[in-house]
């Protein structure tokens, strides 16, 4: 692994101290690696999210109802194993 030197506010070192006293963490490394992970996965699904609405925009309106929409949305879904 590589070692990092980062640069911390009092508060986020205090913060940082009382998530590791909570016992869930081991030390500031664990906490930090999962902040890291917990962001890259909110950013893979940011643009999972961007790229369904350019494709929908692409796509145009519909005419289909509420219902005929859900009713696509969860066979799709359950076709998927999402459901």
């Amino acid at each position: 692994m590589i070692r990092k030197t980062i640069t911390l506010t009092d508060q986020q070192d205090s913060w940082i101290k009382s998530q590791i006293a909570t016992g869930q963490y081991g030390n500031d490394s664990e906490l930090i690696r999962e902040l890291i992970r917990e962001r890259q996965s909110r950013l893979n699904e940011l643009e999972l999210i961007r790229a369904k609405l350019v494709e929908a925009e692409l796509r145009g309106f519909t005419d289909q109802s509420i219902p005929e929409l859900k009713a696509e949305f969860k066979a799709k879904a359950m076709r998927d194993g999402k459901l």
